[in-house]
């Protein structure tokens, strides 16, 4: 995702490498403490099988607004995280987006996250947009330079797992907990740079979606494995519109259907056990022909729940900022990802926070059925908190 974010750090330049200091994530205590534990982890690995009774007795003692502030991941500059303290404590967010680019120190980094994490009740996914190529938030001394994904995809599964464990470890070190990304879109090769969003930044691991489904078999383990969850994006793909969600509201495949090859990559990275899959905002009419895919029932549910079978988070793409989305109140665009499906509303301003959740609140206190969504969100939210080491019983 970030598209638009992306534009303007497309032209950074680019420096080498040392290794960063350990990892630090605080996990928080099921148990009736007054206040969650911020002690660092031994491991960053990530957990392959979270606890039911762990995540279900954290619910437990969440209120509706907290469950509702569970289903936010909102978006802060990573030079600059702490400014976003106030909102994490009083909105009890679930998570937090780090955008921009950045050339500072891991030690830095991990200083900052560490603040923000302290204000937080439970404690947050932290996520930022670390693809490669263009796409790369954390660069200099301690992120080295990644290759495109177009670069990588055509190179050995070994390299392809060795660079992508080298560089969830340096994200584990600082505590981004969760990368967003892969992306897991094919750009048909007659296209290529005229697709907007994918194509034309190289973002693409190729365009034969059977081999950019063996590249998510070997980035998804790779990264998880060394302590950050993926996240799969953006579903159902968007390799072959010809228009930017974040610039534009004529995003439209026409192509696609539930029985698309091009939904393979997506399937390949759920089976191997990816924790998330972000929602894309383009229009898919052989899908659903009322509704963009955040807002698609038939897409979240029905064909990413119930067909292809992902218990895991499914974020959305930006809600906030992108032009996909004009003429939608902030606080319904909210509400209808969740009622669609969605676990967790991905936002680039800090000011959607406040409306997101009195509209979900509200509809929740008036609909028992969206009750019952926002409950079973929050608990998906949890569960990726687990895997990711967050929560501790």
């Amino acid at each position: 995702m970030r598209k638009r974010i992306m534009m303007c750090g497309a032209a950074l330049a680019l420096a080498g490498c040392a290794s960063p200091s350990p990892a630090a994530a605080p996990p928080f205590s099921a148990s009736p403490s007054p206040s969650p534990s911020v002690a660092l982890p031994v491991s960053p690995s990530v957990s392959p099988t979270p606890s039911a009774d762990c995540v279900t007795r954290a619910l437990g003692r969440l209120t509706l607004a907290e469950q509702a502030g569970q289903l936010l991941m909102v978006g802060t500059g990573v030079d600059a995280p702490s400014g976003l303290g106030d909102s994490v404590r009083r909105y009890n967010l679930g998570g937090v987006f780090l955008h921009g680019r950045s050339t500072r120190d891991a030690a830095a980094l991990r200083a900052d996250i560490a603040v923000l994490q302290k204000r937080a009740a439970l404690p947050l996914l932290v996520s930022l947009d670390q693809e490669g190529g263009s796409v790369q938030t954390l660069k200099g001394p301690d992120f080295p330079r990644l290759p495109s994904a177009q670069k990588l995809g055509a190179a050995p599964a070994a390299t392809i797992r060795d660079t992508t464990r080298d560089s969830a470890r340096r994200l584990a070190g600082i505590g981004v907990n969760i990368n967003l990304a892969p992306v897991a879109d094919t750009v048909p090769a007659a296209l290529g740079e005229g697709n907007p969003p994918i194509g034309y930044w190289h973002r693409q691991f190729g365009s034969d979606p059977a081999l950019v489904a063996a590249d998510m078999r070997a980035v998804v383990p790779a990264s998880q494995d060394a302590g950050v969850l993926t996240t799969l994006k953006h579903f159902p793909g968007l390799g072959r519109v010809r228009a930017n969600t974040d610039t534009s509201t004529k995003a439209v495949d026409a192509t696609a259907t539930a029985n698309d090859p091009y939904l393979e990559p997506f399937r390949a990275g759920i089976e191997s056990g990816s924790a998330a899959v972000m929602i894309s905002s383009a229009s898919y009419p052989r899908l659903d022909d009322d509704a963009i895919a955040a807002f698609s029932k038939p897409i979240v549910t029905g064909l990413l729940r119930d067909r292809l079978g992902f218990r895991g988070l499914i974020m959305s793409d930006d809600l906030g900022a992108a032009v996909a989305l004009n003429g939608v109140p902030v606080g319904e665009r909210a509400v209808r990802f969740i009622a669609a499906g969605g676990d967790q509303v991905l936002t680039i301003r800090p000011p959607d926070a406040a409306p997101m959740v009195a509209a979900l609140i509200d509809r929740a206190g008036h609909d028992a059925a969206f009750r019952s969504r926002v409950t079973d969100a929050a608990q998906h939210v949890l569960r990726a908190k687990e895997r990711a080491g967050l929560l501790r019983c």
